[in-house]
């Protein structure tokens, strides 16, 4: 029989998780052909949602949890389940119901009967989200796709299921700068898209801001992409191309009429203007030099602080 891991990454998740674990189970009930394994990633959770992990555990074999000593980002939780899965197939999916686990079955058999690598899901519709997100998202993945090489789907999701030797490509990009929906789409295989309607929170609060998003859409354009660069670069150097026109313009004026002091204002904005486009790229440039710090001191993408998941249950490929 086939085996499927299921990676759940919780973060403050107490009032969401009983009713995601009584739909969960319900579907794997209706899976007979693939036994389904539930990996529960507890991000640091201030609240019972490790004490419910331990609860489902201690009743259901098939449970198993991973708690970090804090909150690392689900960036971290969804790596610590993937190489803590050992299954033939492995899935993700969040806790808080937007995910419909109805649609599990659906994606088991585009992998097992069909000829693909990857079921995921991406989103037709954006209700529920405030214009400004909805167009900051429209717009992030239009740019991203043209300035790296990482073919993004529009509306992707995290929520998935992939076979075990994309697992095991992911996993051999060792990177702690994480930006997992370019991940998933740059080692590439065959996938199958799934249409899925967006859906509120079951319960709970949800944790990303629009700052938070915009963040994460930053750490995207930067770690799969050296474009922002690139255009630094280009605007520097016409930057330098204009000034030296302009000097050699001052420079004729001067011989032929002499010098003129007015222009106080216009140089005042000129410096302005200047000295802006210098920190921007300065702030640019210090985003990839900070990477490649983080980079260098190979710190652990997390640390977990307790798990019922035994060493020899555990994928090969651990760091």
């Amino acid at each position: 029989m086939a085996s499927l891991d299921l990676i759940i990454p919780c973060y403050n998740e107490e009032e969401v998780l009983p009713l995601f674990y009584s739909a969960i189970q319900k579907t794997i009930e209706s899976i007979t052909d693939c036994g389904v394994r539930l990996i529960f990633v507890d991000d640091g959770s201030r609240d019972g949602t490790l004490r419910l992990l331990r609860s489902y555990a201690s009743e259901n074999e098939q449970v198993k949890y991973i708690s970090f000593s804090r909150n690392f980002g689900k960036e971290a939780a969804m790596l610590a389940g993937m190489r803590m899965s050992s299954a033939e197939y492995v899935g993700i999916i969040d806790a808080d119901l937007q995910h419909s686990p109805d649609l599990i079955p659906q994606m088991l058999h585009a992998l097992t009967d069909e000829d693909y690598d990857i079921a995921a899901a991406k989103r037709v519709d954006r209700k529920g989200e405030g214009k400004v997100i909805s167009g900051f998202s429209a717009l992030f993945y239009k740019m991203i796709n043209r300035i790296s090489d990482a073919d993004i789907e529009d509306g992707a999701q995290d929520f998935r299921i992939m076979k075990r030797k994309v697992v095991d490509a992911i996993l051999d990009m060792p990177e702690y700068n994480r930006f997992s929906k370019g991940i998933f789409s740059w080692v590439g295989f065959r996938t199958k898209w799934f249409p899925h309607e967006n859906s509120k929170r079951a319960a709970g609060k949800t944790k990303w801001s629009f700052w938070k998003l915009f963040s994460y859409a930053v750490d995207g354009i930067i770690n799969f992409s050296t474009a922002p660069m690139k255009i630094s670069f280009i605007c520097g150097s016409f930057s330098s191309f204009v000034g030296i026109i302009y000097a050699v313009y001052i420079f004729v004026r001067t011989l032929i009429f002499g010098s003129d002091v007015p222009g106080y204002p216009s140089t005042i904005c000129a410096i302005l203007v200047i000295g802006g486009f210098i920190l921007l790229s300065l702030g640019i440039l210090g985003e990839y030099i900070s990477r490649i710090y983080m980079e260098v001191k190979e710190r652990p993408n997390y640390i977990i602080d307790e798990t019922n998941i035994l060493p020899e249950n555990r994928q090969k490929n651990q760091n």
